[in-house]
């Protein structure tokens, strides 16, 4: 207890990192406050009694956390910074499959500036779209919570609010990545999922009471497995396979460059959440065509989560896309003429293409348990629900949430891990160092 004081009082004798942390909170706070100003023309005492009956389920549930409980409320922020990581994700995409776009990405800090250009301009045009169906979902379930004298108003005016909501979103981000501390994008998904953690935790705290016959007991086994599971995807998101790098000798009149013996290396989950969230995506499609009895179980089987052939399909699909997506971010050919350049060589292993292919099999095997390990997460909130955890409370067993939070919380303190260290103070390990992470996200996002 007395280092963890001592590291904190470090932490904020530094000038600069404490004016990081007060930014970053403050903007936060804002936006904190902006999730819970409710749109114009929703009376939000009818929304609320209409939302007893009605919750939602498969995407709108993930869009809902992401949001920090936004979505339910009918906030001028409903959208968040989704729409900005739809864009992104697809920009990204974009730079690996369109060589005229990876060309411009190389160009350096100009390529990249006309990049986030273009994924700002398609960022307003997918929250156009994304505001026009939220008000057709908000007219289909919750009509009668929309003010009878301001329904002619309530499309244009909704859209416009929603998408200059996720502007400033965006905004905010922005200037947490440039004058607070971590990725500004990801700190606002993770507080938008940890702000429905406290009524998720007394909601379960409150039905295990209720049951009795050692309810609590119960309750305080849930949080020693939650507290397992992060262990472990901690382990997860810092996993590394390191392959040794010699580098040849040069000497430059009396001088000696090279020569030193390095590590490459390759993270056991380089997918990152993105595998989880396309699967979500999929996932959810089955429940857009139920409309008839022959479609209504297929329907019925792909929006609950607990059931035993959501789990077996949607594990197989995160599986599936972890080695998909690892396909499109890994280039082992540029990582062998990068070695090549800079006059270093794998031990026992010749340069060019037997070095790549040297690189590409090691990471197959390394990124088929990653992707085990990612679907298991990936399905954990469903055998929480089959034993009982509800199911608010269930989400933070495992899959996006769960991820998103352990990923932003460790970038975090690995931020402020190297302020204390740059200025001679112990980090935050007392054994070591934090192991840095490469995180493969869009945007470095999530």
């Amino acid at each position: 207890m007395k280092k963890f004081f001592g590291t904190f009082r470090n932490i904020w004798s530094i000038e600069e990192l404490r004016t990081k942390i007060v930014v970053t909170l403050t903007l936060i706070l804002v936006y904190r406050f902006g999730t819970h100003i409710v749109l114009p023309g929703i009376n939000p005492a009818k929304l609320g009694d209409l939302q007893k009956n009605t919750g939602a389920n498969g995407m709108l549930s993930l869009l809902d956390a992401f949001a920090g409980g936004a979505f339910a409320r009918a906030s001028i922020l409903t959208l968040g910074v989704m729409p900005y990581i739809s864009a992104s994700i697809f920009m990204q995409l974009m730079t690996i499959l369109v060589p005229q776009m990876a060309k411009i990405q190389k160009e350096g800090e100009s390529g990249r500036k006309k990049i986030n250009q273009w994924t700002r301009y398609l960022t307003v045009v997918v929250t156009f779209f994304q505001a026009g169906a939220y008000v057709t979902y908000l007219k289909t379930s919750y009509g009668q919570a929309i003010e009878n004298n301001y329904s002619s108003w309530f499309l244009p005016s909704t859209v416009i609010i929603l998408t200059a909501g996720t502007l400033f979103v965006m905004w905010l981000g922005e200037k947490i990545q440039d004058k607070g501390l971590g990725n500004g994008t990801s700190i606002i998904i993770m507080v938008g999922i940890l702000g429905r953690l406290p009524e998720a935790f007394i909601q379960e705290f409150t039905s295990k009471q209720e049951k009795g016959g050692g309810g609590l007991l119960i309750f305080l086994v849930e949080i020693a497995f939650l507290i397992a599971i992060i262990m472990g995807l901690i382990i997860l998101v810092q996993g590394v396979r390191k392959i040794p790098v010699n580098y040849a000798k040069q000497i430059v009149g009396n001088r000696q460059f090279g020569g030193a013996r390095q590590f490459l290396p390759l993270k056991v989950n380089s997918a990152g959440v993105m595998p989880i969230i396309f699967a979500q995506a999929i996932m959810f499609l089955p429940t857009l065509f139920s409309f008839n009895a022959a479609t209504q179980g297929i329907g019925k089987i792909f929006s609950n989560h607990s059931n035993p052939w959501y789990m077996l399909v949607y594990a197989v699909m995160v599986i599936a896309f972890t080695f998909l997506y690892t396909a499109l971010i890994f280039n082992p050919k540029q990582m062998s003429e990068d070695l090549k350049r800079n006059n270093g060589f794998i031990p026992g292993v010749k340069p060019g293409q037997p070095t790549a292919d040297y690189i590409g099999t090691i990471m197959d095997r390394i990124t088929l348990p990653g992707a085990v390990f990612l679907a298991f997460v990936g399905i954990l909130p469903g055998f929480a629900q089959l034993l009982g955890v509800t199911s608010g409370f269930s989400t933070f067993f495992g899959g996006t949430s769960l991820l998103i939070m352990v990923g932003v919380i460790l970038d975090t303190l690995q931020q402020i891990e190297t302020h204390l260290l740059m200025r001679q103070y112990d980090g935050l390990m007392k054994g070591g160092r934090m192991q840095g992470r490469q995180t493969v996200t869009p945007a470095s996002s999530i």
